[in-house]
């Protein structure tokens, strides 16, 4: 099935019926804007701009306009536009697998005309037509007149077998009807055509589920993209999700298959057509259900139940497996599809469109397995136990009155608790527990009020809303009220961070347990379950690990038992790529079986969703396959928290048992939330060095240097045992500004202060990972962040052991067993044991992480970005060769890299030892796990290029180490090697117009730092390792590099936080300095205007003369060519340069300010126009 091709065609006809929907209305003088009165000429004339309307043309304008004011404009166009979606792809569904009583096709033709087969033969059409009304429209070639009314008149036949689909279309929908349809454009013409959407597709039944979810597609993009908390008709677009087959089948087969064959083993030989059932292994399997299993089960007595049906594809897999067994139980073939309709298929959604195409893919199923169908629907009707759950928000206590009748004191009370069980439905859905409700008296009253015509015509309103809604409410709470043998769901996924208030309480009151999510509520609809039933469904993930859902585990621990889980992770959804969507699929059984083993599946790091379903195949072939576990649910209680941690061995369960857990030792905590990043954070390097302590030992000491700025652990990329020191924060004065902030609100949004810990020696981690945890030392004098948490130790030898075991592959397996989401938090960390073994190893442990974090620091120190920056390690050498610095660079480099490997694969093998997982783990470690940096001869000649333009502008000097200048009073004499740039302006220009030019002052850093004599060696090596051009010059390359590619390192270097911004005139380039942006005052942009932008003016300006006498003279034909050439970009470049003087003129009179504190982003943007975007 071409699935991209589906999704292309359900929304290109989303959008094609929406406009000509709103065509049709706007013809009736409705808009979303206005509703245009009618002109009346007389009692029975009705006229819209000019066209008169019938008499029914104006009873359905009416109904229009009152559904608008119900429901409003936009709403009502998008039900019509998916209603005629439905009829149409049902009518097209139909006509392929040949289902339509006419036997005409009705869309296409079976002569590969362009005209459907329906228009050639409509007077032959057994459809009660007004023939010669049909006769007229051929006559007159009223083409889309003709089609328009045979669909009508198909739709009106088809109401006989399916009501629910196909309405008796007398209301607005008809006077809708998008009009050319017929076109060769259209979507029908796109429905039809078999190199689009092959008619094979047609006859899987899945189709219908497809184009639902790829015609919701937008508007699903559309309630994501916004972020808000969603309205309940917005709820059906945000978790609308279409299961995999594979999924569906293994979720049918290991429940109502598995409830079958354990019920009668003489069928078990069914098992060999279900691909996906898992047979247990444990010996004594047999006897541990017998207890739990009904031997008398008769098979139309199977109640099977979705609580979110969507399209119905769950329940179509059922009628296939309920057909198979009913087959060996000796059913006739045409009277086995009404039964399962009737007695076994259950299903409820709070989408009136899913509902439908779920009722009519129910039906097609039938005609699947008995092509009379139809017939027998004709002859006896069809009662289905699907519904839409509807919602009693618009009854009013008059009505709901009505409904009570006469007997009023008796009856008011129960009745008004019906409606008002009901109030949100279509947001709560089948969560709802049902109330015992007498519904043989709403029975009863319902059918005297359709018997009882009211003469009173201001009753008549309030009787058609009973007639038309309470046998609905009546049906969906009939199918609520019930229980069920098998329950199978893919329930909808929704964060309490998207529920509307009215959700939110709803769940806080009725399901506590299960709040943070509606999947994991779906795991507590335990009034739908019979005692020994079976559930299964496919959610997310994090019910298993997370704590927030620890209570939730313990009643699924305590209460029932997993028989079989496929462990999906990511990517078992061919639509939603990416880490964040991590399934499961698992089967509960509705009982507590004692010493019983599940059956599971660990399939998470298989990257592709066929991949999955391959090895699920593979496990049910082969039981003693890896990845297939069996295991005591028992057990799971061992490890703190109750984790589904099914592929754990006894010995690693008794081991949260029987040792310390890192909780009774260390102190994990979640860090600070500023409320306002924005304003509270920076990169370091963006303020004046002057206003950041560097060295805080504690709080008081902080708060009595009286520095803005301090240190601040906020994550960052997978780095081990140092690191990621970039952010600082704002707590002067104690942090006052932050934990005062009210300005949104009125409400304090900061909180977790650090108290305490904050400034001492700690460890950290990065919060939100996709990969393997990294844990890090930090030394005294850091905050931290809650994307960056800290861990203090509470006895200081402990220090580098738990370091050490948290950075081993020890660490990272215990705290995988206790979280499998993509958030390390401290609540996972407290409960990794800590074996009292790891302490006799302390010496060498200790030794080990101590030389490593040593390691990661140089490393780190290497680079400019770190506020511990000495000078770049090409200079450290005693060398007049930069080719043989780096490779004395590169040898260290790899060295340090080496040690690194070494101590952490001693550390993973001293912990695998201790802790006796050399079965499970091993030592071996692969370069790429390693988190420091090699050499790179193009990174690292691009941050030495960086260093000598920090050199220039004065941040860093040959005359000495480390950070030299970042605010305060500049002073020339610390650059008496290098002199600094006088006056923080730097040209980047194509040619040499400066004694300052970029490249000269480039080269002229290279001389000074190797030597005069190997200065043109050195250079052409440096220009091949930027990317040196065939022809060039070393000096060419790098004015390339300067004029093309530094400033883009710069920024990527610098996350968007530069230091040194580009002022440039624009795309032609014709005008580029640099500066630095602590150097910066007011009267930077009146020198960088008067001398240097008007001097490259006067430059440009003497080569256009030069160009236009060579143009005038009598030079070659080719030469004057050029010459013209190189005019016209001239001239580009002179007026690029006249408005920028214009801006540039206007910015410098303005005289701006800037204030280090605001930080870059801020700075920034006051000089927009004139610097480089970034």
């Amino acid at each position: 099935m071409n699935k991209s091709a589906l999704k292309k065609f359900a929304i290109e006809a989303r959008r094609e019926l929406l406009e000509k929907v709103e065509l049709q209305a706007r013809k009736l003088g409705i808009t979303a804007e206005s509703i245009q009165k009618v002109s009346v000429e007389s009692s029975d004339a009705v006229f819209i701009e000019g066209r008169q309307l019938s008499d029914t043309e104006r009873k359905q304008r009416n109904k229009l306009i009152a559904r608008i004011n119900d429901i409003g404009f936009d709403r009502v166009m998008g039900e019509t536009a998916y209603t005629w979606f439905n009829r149409f792809v049902a009518l097209r569904y139909m006509e392929v697998n040949e289902y339509l009583p006419t036997k005409v096709r009705v869309l296409s033709s079976n002569s590969d005309s362009a005209e459907p087969d329906m228009m050639k033969e409509a007077l032959s059409l057994n459809l009660n037509l007004d023939k010669d009304y049909v006769y007229d429209l051929k006559l007159n070639n009223k083409t889309d007149e003709l089609f328009k009314y045979l669909i009508k008149m198909h739709c009106n036949d088809l109401n006989r077998y399916m009501p629910f689909m196909f309405e008796t279309i007398e209301d607005y929908s008809e006077i809708l009807f998008p009009e050319g349809l017929l076109g060769t454009d259209s979507f029908i013409s796109q429905m039809i055509n078999l190199e689009f959407i092959p008619e094979e597709n047609w006859k899987q039944t899945e189709v219908i589920g497809w184009l639902y979810q790829y015609y919701i597609a937008e508007e699903k993009d559309r309630v994501f993209k916004a972020k808000n908390k969603y309205k309940a008709e917005e709820i059906p677009f945000a978790t609308q999700l279409f299961t995999p087959d594979w999924i569906v089948q293994y979720m049918v087969q290991n429940s109502l298959g598995r409830y079958w064959t354990e019920a009668h083993p003489e069928h078990n030989y069914l098992i060999a057509n279900w691909e996906f059932f898992l047979k247990h292994e444990q010996e004594d399997f047999q006897e541990k259900i017998a207890p739990y299993v009904n031997k008398e089960l008769n098979v139309e007595e199977i109640k099977c139940f979705d609580p979110a049906m969507g399209s119905g594809h769950i329940l179509l897999y059922m009628f296939d497996v309920l057909y198979e067994i009913y087959s060996k139980c000796g059913y006739t073939e045409r009277e086995i599809p009404r039964l399962i309709l009737e007695n076994n298929l259950y299903g409820l959604d709070i989408d009136d469109r899913a509902y439908q195409l779920a009722s009519f893919s129910m039906v097609m199923k039938a005609l699947q397995y008995n092509r009379r169908f139809l017939r027998s629907i004709e002859k006896e009707g069809l009662i289905l136990n699907l519904a839409a759950i509807q919602e009693t928000n618009s009854w009013s206590d008059d009505v709901i009155s009505y409904v009570a009748g006469d007997d009023k004191e008796t009856r008011i009370s129960s009745t008004k608790a019906f409606f008002e069980e009901y109030k949100n439905a279509k947001t709560f859905g089948s969560l709802i527990q049902a109330k015992e409700t007498d519904l043989t008296y709403l029975e009863k009253r319902l059918q005297e009020i359709k018997e009882n015509p009211i003469a009173d015509i201001f009753e008549t309103k309030k009787r058609d809303q009973v007639i038309t809604a309470l046998p609905l409410l009546i049906k969906q709470t009939k199918i609520m009220s019930k229980q069920y043998d098998i329950v199978v769901m893919n329930p909808p996924y929704m964060g309490s961070g998207s529920m509307n208030k009215e959700l939110s309480d709803f769940l806080i009151k009725n399901y506590p347990d299960s709040k943070a999510d509606l999947f994991a509520a779906f795991m507590e609809v335990d009034h739908y379950l019979k005692q020994n039933a079976f559930y299964a469904a496919i959610n997310q993930q994090s019910w298993m690990f997370l704590s927030s859902y620890e209570k939730l585990r313990e009643k699924v621990i305590k209460r029932k038992s997993i028989d079989t889980m496929l462990h999906l992770g990511p990517r078992a959804f061919e639509e939603i790529g990416g880490e964040v969507v991590q399934s499961t699929a698992f089967v509960l059984r509705n009982t507590e079986i004692r010493d019983y083993k599940g059956t599971y599946l660990r399939l998470i790091g298989n990257r592709a969703a066929d991949e999955k379903r391959d090895k699920v195949i593979g496990a049910v072939q082969n039981s003693s396959i890896a990845y297939r576990y069996s295991f005591s649910q028992e057990n799971f209680r061992k490890i703190p928290g109750s984790p589904i941690a099914y592929w754990v061995g006894n010995k690693i369960a008794e081991s949260f048992v029987q040792n310390t857990l890192l909780g009774e030792i260390a102190n994990p905590r979640i860090g600070l939330v500023t409320g306002d990043t924005g304003r509270f954070l920076r990169m370091w390097f963006e303020v004046a060095d002057e206003k950041i302590n560097f060295g805080a030992s504690s709080s008081l000491d902080a708060k009595k240097s009286k520095r803005k700025w301090f240190p601040y652990q906020k994550g960052g990329t997978y780095r081990k045992w140092y690191g990621n020191n970039e952010y600082i924060v704002n707590w002067e004065n104690d942090g006052h500004e932050i934990i005062h902030d009210n300005s949104v609100n009125g409400r304090v949004k900061s909180h977790n202060y650090n108290g305490m810990y904050a400034f001492n020696e700690a460890i950290t981690w990065t919060k939100i990972t996709s990969g393997a945890p990294a844990f890090r030392f930090v030394p005294f004098g850091y905050l931290f962040d809650d994307a960056g948490p800290l861990c203090s130790v509470n006895n200081k030898l402990n220090f580098f052991p738990i370091l050490a075991l948290l950075n081993s592959v020890v660490g990272e397996f215990y705290l995988s067993l206790t979280n499998q989401t993509m958030n390390i938090l401290p609540g996972s960390i407290i409960k990794t044991p800590f074996y009292k073994e790891v302490m006799e190893k302390h010496n060498i442990i200790e030794k080990l992480v101590t030389n490593s974090i040593a390691i990661s620091k140089r490393n780190w120190d290497c680079y400019e970005t770190s506020w511990d920056y000495k000078k770049h390690p090409l200079i450290e050498y005693d060398t007049k060769s930069f080719r043989l610095s780096f490779e004395q660079w590169e040898r260290i480099a790899e060295t340090e890299f080496n040690q690194l490997k070494l101590n952490e694969e001693e550390i993973d093998y001293i912990f695998i030892e201790i802790y006796g997982l050399e079965d499970e783990l091993t030592s071996k470690i692969e370069d790429n796990d390693i988190t420091i940096h090699k050499a790179d001869l193009g990174r690292d000649t691009k941050s030495f290029i960086s260093y000598a333009i920090g050199c220039s502008f004065g941040r860093y000097s040959l005359d000495k180490d480390s950070l030299i200048y970042a605010g305060g009073e500049f002073n020339m004499s610390q650059y008496k090697i290098f002199p600094a740039d006088e006056d923080n302006i730097i040209p980047i220009l194509s040619g040499t117009y400066f004694e300052d030019d970029i490249v000269t002052k480039f080269v002229d850093f290279v001389r000074i730092t190797f030597s005069e004599e190997t200065l043109e060696e050195n250079l052409d090596f440096i220009a091949v390792a930027i990317g040196r051009k065939k022809n060039e010059t070393a000096r060419e390359a790098l004015r390339r590099y300067f004029l093309n590619d530094f400033y883009k390192d710069h920024v990527q270097v610098y996350k968007k936080r530069p230091i040194y911004w580009l002022f440039t005139s624009g795309k032609e380039k014709a005008f580029n300095c640099l500066i630095y942006m602590h150097r910066y005052d007011k009267t930077t942009l009146s020198r960088m205007r008067t001398d240097y932008l008007h001097e490259v003016q006067i430059r440009l300006d003497a080569e256009k003369k030069d160009l236009l006498n060579v143009i005038e003279g009598d030079l070659t034909t080719k030469e004057i060519s050029s010459a013209k050439k190189a005019l016209k970009s001239l001239d580009k470049k002179i007026d690029e340069l006249k408005a920028y003087d214009e801006l540039l003129h206007h910015m410098a009179d303005m005289q701006i300010e800037i204030d280090l504190d605001d930080g870059v982003k801020v700075n920034y943007e006051k000089f927009k126009g004139l610097v480089a975007k970034i």
